[in-house]
């Protein structure tokens, strides 16, 4: 209890005075040692200095908020007065970080009656109603589940825990948390794809969590080789992620509909795929029997036109021929007409008398 008051009333963190104590305080200063008196008196008087000795809350605002260090310091004295009545409460507002925060660190033993602080889990709950009535009557944003300060859903595994020494352990090592152990054992079994309850507790047990999952239970708890226990419901608060039955039952059913959807469409793509694969061979045959017949009418053609070409030059060779014979027998004719010419010219003699 001294060490805590002693953190809260740091002076680096502490600014402008914003601290004090809610209940009988006689002390003419407050620090860590007249706070941490009064609160050890207190006790004694009622013969209760042992056992738990404090409670410690904090209420903290996003950075972007619209809040002064002095409206969180009357913010924090109200509800120390209302929600801790009867019990001294050191309140004291923090500006070390980029966020404004309150500190409160009240005593086990009430001033009034002697009896011990004691919050129940619906205690915890109505204590989150009451700062959110607080914050809506100031205009302040109230916090949301699953929601950031902007209002944008986080994601899965995002972790958003109430419990600070819970979050730094996560945030800062992460390997010494058997809820982080346990939610990344979740998610490396659901990322194989198991479809069934029977699956899902195979493959927990693999890899080292047993799994308590039985119709009279509400909740599904895992448990560890060291016998560490976590429950559905502290994964879902801590890191966004909802393991309960009704949602691991609608997520089993949900892949086993995707996966009979997607064989049913790689069915469908093979058979589309056999009927293309189909027209196109038939499209290929169609263009190869063209392609032939269009060679093959090529190849008549040229045959045809070689026939004329051949024709047409015997036809012209038998013509020049008939005509070479033609012109030596004209030839000849006329040579035997010379010859005759000549003989009768000699025969009668010269024609003196022309």
């Amino acid at each position: 209890m001294r060490n805590c008051i002693e953190y809260v009333l740091r002076d680096e963190k502490v600014r402008d005075g914003l601290c004090t104590v809610t209940g009988p305080f006689v002390a003419d200063e407050i620090n860590y040692d007249t706070v941490y008196n009064v609160f050890l008196d207190e006790k004694r008087i009622w013969d209760k200095d042992s056992a738990r000795m404090y409670a410690h809350n904090i209420i903290s605002f996003h950075k972007d908020e619209n809040i002064t260090a002095e409206d969180a310091y009357q913010f924090g004295i109200d509800f120390a007065e209302k929600w801790f009545d009867g019990f001294q409460t050191l309140v004291a507002v923090h500006q070390d970080k980029d966020h404004i925060h309150i500190h409160m660190v009240t005593n086990s033993v009430s001033y009034i009656e002697g009896h011990k602080l004691h919050n129940s889990r619906n205690d915890l709950q109505r204590m989150k109603d009451l700062t959110n009535q607080m914050c809506m009557a100031r205009g302040l944003t109230i916090a949301v589940k699953g929601h950031h300060f902007d209002g944008s859903l986080m994601e899965q595994y995002e972790i958003s825990t109430w419990s600070k020494d819970k979050y730094n352990l996560l945030i800062n090592d992460s390997r010494k948390s058997y809820l982080a152990d346990c939610a990344l054992a979740i998610d490396r079994v659901l990322s194989h794809g198991c479809e069934s309850r029977e699956q899902f507790i195979s493959g927990m047990q693999d890899l080292g969590w047993s799994v308590n999952w039985s119709d009279s239970r509400k909740n599904i708890t895992f448990e560890n080789e060291e016998g560490k226990k976590v429950r559905d419901t502290n994964l879902n608060k801590t890191f966004n992620i909802d393991v309960g039955k009704e949602a691991l039952y609608g997520e089993f059913e949900r892949r086993k509909i995707e996966r009979e959807r997607k064989q049913q469409l790689d069915r469908e793509y093979r058979q589309q795929s056999d009927e293309d694969i189909r027209a196109f061979i038939s499209s290929v045959d169609a263009k190869e029997q063209d392609i032939g017949d269009s060679v093959r009418a090529s190849v008549r053609d040229s045959r045809h036109e070689r026939r004329n070409i051949s024709t047409a030059e015997a036809e012209s060779g038998a013509y020049e021929e008939q005509r070479r014979l033609e012109e030596q027998k004209r030839a000849e004719i006329e040579r035997a007409a010379k010859t005759a010419r000549r003989r009768a010219h000699i025969s009668h003699g010269p024609d003196l008398g022309r």
